[in-house]
This record gives C-alpha cells, sequence and structure tokens, in this order.
C-alpha cells in the first residue's frame, strides 16, 4: 500500500525550511526482507512540480534503513512511499524535514500514521 505525505510547504515564511528529507523504515519481519519505491515530488516556484528523485532499495530481515534527500531550494515538496513484500509487509515509516544545521524542523515530520494511503504512485511529471 502507497503512502503520501501529502504535499508540504518548504518556506521559512511559515517556520524552518527543510534542506534535506530522513526516511525510515524499519523491516519487522523477522524472515522477509521488504522492497521500498520511494517518490519525491518538488516544486521551486509552487506552480510546477518535478521528479526530484526516484530510489528503490530492499530492507532486510528485521533491520532498519535510512535515506536522505536533499531538497533545499524547493518551497514544496511531497514524499510518496511503496512498500511491498512476498507477504504482508510488516514495515514502520516515517519522513522528517531537517534543516541546514541538522536539526528536525518539527512542521514536516510525519510518522506512518499520520501519511495519507493512496491507490499507487504517482507518474512522473
Amino acid at each position: 500500500m502507497p503512502y503520501s505525505t501529502g504535499t508540504v510547504t518548504n518556506t521559512r515564511d511559515f517556520g524552518t525550511a527543510a534542506s534535506n528529507i530522513v526516511l525510515n523504515v524499519r523491516n519487522l519481519d523477522t524472515s522477509l526482507p521488504v522492497s521500498v519505491i520511494v517518490k519525491i515530488f518538488a516544486s521551486v516556484d509552487s506552480d510546477a512540480f518535478y521528479t526530484a528523485y526516484v530510489s528503490s532499495f530492499d530492507v532486510p530481515v528485521n533491520s532498519y534503513d535510512i535515506r536522505t534527500f536533499f531538497i533545499a531550494g524547493n518551497v514544496a515538496y511531497e514524499v510518496q512511499i511503496y512498500v511491498g513484500s512476498i507477504t504482508t509487509p510488516n514495515a514502520l515509516l516515517s519522513v522528517y524535514g531537517i534543516d541546514e544545521f541538522g536539526n528536525l524542523v518539527t512542521d514536516q515530520r510525519f510518522t506512518q500514521a499520520e501519511m495519507s494511503t493512496i491507490p499507487f504512485l504517482s507518474p512522473n511529471p
């Protein structure tokens, strides 16, 4: 099942802007890896979005994977994540914005329960 943060405003007018996005994935399964696809869409002007990143990776059994994506200079972004495995995926997700000093941007924190479920990952613009 894919998840989305929805569109995130990333300007200093509304607090601290994120320079990076951190994606955390924990595979709770003790026998099967999970496959992850992440798409990050961004906009420098709030009019047009472009595909900033598309990445896929596997998370081994009972382990973590933490990925960082550079997003500075964009006034808005969206993170979409798909987690799959042979059986029902047993993974925990979170997304955090980090400022240029490495501090958490508290308004850009998304746990799995706070993300929207979407029917499929969006196509690249």
